[in-house]
C-alpha cells in the first residue's frame, strides 16, 4: 500500500514476537520497545536531507555529511513515551514534544487533554510516535495538530496497525507515511488490535 512501510529486518520480526508474548514482563517489554523504535526510526529516517561538510581525521581531511534537518519526536501520551529513548540515542539533539489523548470508551473518539508544543514550529521533521495505530484517532488528530502548528514534513512511527488505522491515516493525511513493524486485520468490539500485544501502556508501565 502506498505510504505504508512494513518492516522486513529479521530483527524486528524477531523482537515484534518477544513483544507480542503475553509472559514478557514489563521490563522486558520496555527493552523490546526502545530496541524495535531504534531499529523502524532508522528505516523511517533514510531520507532526512543531508548538507555536505569536511572533517578533519587524524591523517587528513574527509568528505562527509550532516543531517540538515532538525527533528521532533511527539510521543503520544502514554504509550508512546516508551518509543522516545530509542529514538533519542540515534538522534540526541532531537526535540520532543508531547501531546496527551486518550480514547473516549463509548466514542472510541480521540479526546486531547494534553499540548505542549510551542507557538511556532521548531522542526522541519516531526515523527509521531505510538506503539499501536488501531483506530487511527489519536494519530489522525495529532497530525492535524502538526499541520495547524506548520510543521512541513510528518512521519507516523509505530509498532502494530490496524487495517482500520491505516486507512483511517490514508484517508485523513496520504502525505504523512506510516512506518510499522506488522499489520493485524481485525479490531476487538472496544477498538483493540487483534491479535495485537494487549494495552501497550499497562504492559510497559506495569499497570494491567
Amino acid at each position: 500500500m502506498e505510504g505504508v512501510f512494513v518492516s522486513q529486518h529479521p530483527l524486528v520480526q524477531h523482537k515484534l514476537t518477544l513483544l507480542r508474548n503475553k509472559n514478557t514482563n514489563s521490563t522486558q517489554f520496555r527493552q523490546l520497545v526502545r530496541e524495535l523504535s531504534i531499529l523502524l526510526s532508522y528505516e523511517a529516517t533514510q531520507d532526512l536531507e543531508l548538507k555536505p561538510v569536511k572533517v578533519e581525521t587524524p591523517l587528513g581531511v574527509a568528505d562527509g555529511a550532516e543531517v540538515r534537518e532538525t527533528i521532533g519526536l511527539i510521543p503520544i501520551l502514554r504509550a508512546g513515551l516508551g518509543m522516545v529513548h530509542g529514538i533519542w540515542e540515534m538522534m540526541p539533539s532531537a526535540e520532543v514534544w508531547h501531546i496527551g489523548l486518550y480514547r473516549d470508551e463509548q466514542t472510541l473518539r480521540p479526546v486531547q487533554y494534553y499540548n505542549k508544543l510551542p507557538v511556532d514550529p521548531t522542526v522541519q521533521v516531526c515523527l509521531i510516535l505510538d506503539p499501536m495505530l488501531a483506530t487511527g484517532g489519536s494519530a489522525v488528530a495529532t497530525a492535524s495538530l502538526l499541520k495547524k502548528w506548520g510543521a512541513r514534513r510528518i512521519k507516523f512511527v509505530g509498532l502494530i496497525a490496524s487495517m482500520q488505522g491505516i486507512m483511517a491515516m490514508r484517508e485523513a493525511h496520504p502525505d504523512v507515511p506510516i512506518h510499522i513493524a506488522a499489520i493485524d486485520k481485525e479490531l476487538n468490539e472496544v477498538g483493540f488490535i487483534v491479535p495485537g500485544l494487549g494495552d501497550a501502556g499497562d504492559r510497559q508501565f506495569g499497570t494491567g
